[in-house]
């Protein structure tokens, strides 16, 4: 069987399909014992009713899920907001520490200072 030219494999290709098509039309339906179809149709119900009953439990265990995410974030959040205030507070603190030091040592030096002014005054006088 040669093909001559892309019409005629596209004919026989489409003939093909329709014998296919015809074949499987004209096959004989088997004979469904109706017992046999209402179990099949019980269990099917009884299946799709499982189906939904977990897509029901997952989409509450998602939703749980999302929101111990949620919770999770929100208290890592307030934990760093806490962290930052008390590294403020605490960076505050030793600010005003340093420069309370800064200015003990300031007296302190004006007092040496105005002692050694003092000594070298009274020394000046004798």
């Amino acid at each position: 069987m040669s093909f001559q030219n892309h019409n005629d494999r596209r004919e026989a290709a489409l003939a093909a399909k329709k014998a296919m098509l015809e074949k499987f039309k004209n096959k004989p339906q088997p004979e469904v014992d109706p017992k046999l179809a209402e179990e099949r149709a019980a269990a099917a119900k009884a299946k799709e009713e499982k189906r939904v009953e977990a897509e029901k439990r997952r989409r509450e265990r998602v939703e749980l899920e999302k929101l111990e995410r949620k919770l999770a974030a929100e208290a890592a959040a307030k934990a760093e907001r806490e962290r930052m205030a008390r590294e403020s507070a605490e960076a505050a603190k030793r600010r005003k520490k340093e420069a309370e030091q800064a200015e003990i040592r300031r007296f302190e030096e004006e007092a040496r200072r105005d002692l050694l002014n003092a000594s070298k005054r009274r020394a000046g006088r004798k």
